[in-house]
């Protein structure tokens, strides 16, 4: 979808996003609860690099069953409880998403759901009708 991505001049140049993406006339949005490193069966994946994939997967999956894909995001925030664990996590989001950068907000906070999260990601596509 070719939703209006911009970075204004006056700005310093973003890393991994937008600072602003507005969504063509006619969309219709997809709001994704926070996705944790959660698998279907098994342990919670140790290390931000591990859990970060699993993450990515995550939202894939829930994008998907509604008919949406990563280059339908237009706003992501990330939660992460540990400020080392950035660049780890940061290499992963742009292995991942590649060209796709989505408007974000990256936030350093004192703790997850569960003590085993280290990050937690949620997001809003829009698609057009």
């Amino acid at each position: 979808m070719a939703h209006k991505r911009t970075n204004p001049d006056s700005l310093s140049f973003p890393q991994n996003y937008h600072h602003s993406i507005e969504a063509d006339a006619g969309c219709k949005y997809l709001f994704v609860a926070g996705q944790t490193a959660t698998p279907k069966s098994g342990p919670i994946p140790q290390g931000i690099e591990a859990q970060a994939e699993l993450v990515f997967s995550n939202m894939q999956k829930v994008l998907a069953e509604s008919g949406y894909g990563f280059e339908d995001v237009v706003f992501m925030k990330s939660f992460l409880i540990n400020r080392e664990d950035r660049d780890g996590y940061q290499a992963v989001r742009s292995r991942v998403w590649g060209d796709i950068k989505p408007a974000s907000t990256f936030l350093l906070v004192s703790g997850l759901a569960s003590p085993d999260y280290l990050l937690e990601v949620e997001c809003i596509a829009a698609k057009k009708v």
